[in-house]
C-alpha cells in the first residue's frame, strides 16, 4: 500500500433529538434529508476527495500537507450546508419529526494532518493508518459548542495567524492515542457571511415533496433501515421512548 502525507477532514451533521420518535416516516425523512445535505457538501467540496460516507458523515482527503487553502475550504462546505439546510426549511410541507428538526442541524468539523496509507480496489479507495484512526477518534470530544472545527497541531499551525488567533486550545485523551493537544475554532464566531434564504415558490416546494417521498419509499416500505448507520441519532421504539428521561435542554 501506498503512504503519503494527507489533509483528513470529517464533516459530521448533527442536531436530530437523540431519542427520534420511531415512525417510519420520520425516520426516513430525516435520512433523505441528512442525504440532501451530504450531497451538498459533496459538491461544495473542490480539490477534497470524498473518501467514504460514513452515515451522516463525510470522510474529504487531499493528497499533501499544504493547508494553506482548508480555512476557505471548510467555509465553502458550511455555506453549502447553510444553503441547504434553509432550502429544506423553506420548501418543507411535512410536520414529522424528520422535517421538522431541519432547522436545528448543525455541522462541526475535525481534521487532521498525517501519513495515510492508501489501498485502491477497482474505483473505491480505502485510507488507513494511526492518523486515520486519530481523526475519526476526534468526533468524541470535549469541545464546549455545538458547531466548530476541531484541529491537530499539524493544521493549526499552517493557519493564517489572524484566524488562528480566534482559535482555542483544548487537550484530548483520545482512546489508545494518549494526550493529544488540539485547537477548535467556533464557527459561529467565525464571521462568515451566510447565504441568503430562498423566497417561496409553490412549484418548488410540491417538486420536493414528490422526490423526498420517492426516495424515502424503500424506507417506508421497510426495504431498508433508515438512520441505522447514523452516530448522531440513537433509535428506540416508541414503548421504549415512553419511559426514557426527557434529555436536558442544549
Amino acid at each position: 500500500m501506498a503512504t503519503e502525507k494527507a489533509l483528513l477532514l470529517i464533516a459530521d451533521i448533527g442536531g436530530y433529538t437523540r431519542f427520534m420518535k420511531h415512525h417510519r416516516f420520520s425516520l426516513a425523512h430525516a435520512q433523505d434529508t441528512v442525504a440532501q445535505l451530504l450531497e451538498a457538501l459533496i459538491d461544495a467540496s473542490g480539490k477534497l476527495k470524498l473518501a467514504k460516507l460514513e452515515g451522516d458523515a463525510a470522510f474529504f482527503y487531499a493528497v499533501g500537507d499544504d493547508c494553506s487553502a482548508f480555512a476557505r475550504q471548510v467555509a465553502n462546505l458550511r455555506r453549502a450546508f447553510l444553503a441547504r439546510r434553509e432550502r429544506l426549511i423553506v420548501d418543507r410541507m411535512c410536520k414529522c419529526d424528520g422535517c421538522m428538526q431541519v432547522g436545528a442541524l448543525t455541522l462541526k468539523f475535525v481534521a487532521h494532518s498525517g501519513e495515510v496509507a492508501f489501498q485502491r480496489v477497482k474505483h473505491l479507495t480505502e485510507l488507513a493508518g494511526v492518523d486515520v484512526i486519530l481523526v475519526h477518534r476526534m468526533l468524541k470530544n470535549d469541545v464546549p459548542v455545538s458547531e466548530y472545527v476541531l484541529m491537530t497541531d499539524s493544521v493549526h499551525q499552517r493557519l493564517e495567524p489572524g484566524l488562528r488567533q480566534h482559535t482555542r486550545g483544548l487537550e484530548h485523551e483520545f482512546e489508545g492515542l494518549g494526550r493529544t493537544a488540539t485547537h477548535y475554532l467556533d464557527l459561529n464566531e467565525s464571521g462568515q457571511e451566510l447565504p441568503a434564504a430562498p423566497g417561496p415558490n409553490l412549484l418548488r416546494r410540491w417538486w420536493h415533496k414528490l422526490t423526498q417521498e420517492a426516495r424515502s419509499l424503500k424506507y417506508v416500505l421497510g426495504f431498508r433501515e433508515a438512520c441505522q448507520d447514523f452516530r448522531n441519532v440513537e433509535i428506540v421504539d416508541a414503548h421504549a421512548q415512553a419511559h426514557l428521561p426527557r434529555p436536558p435542554n442544549s
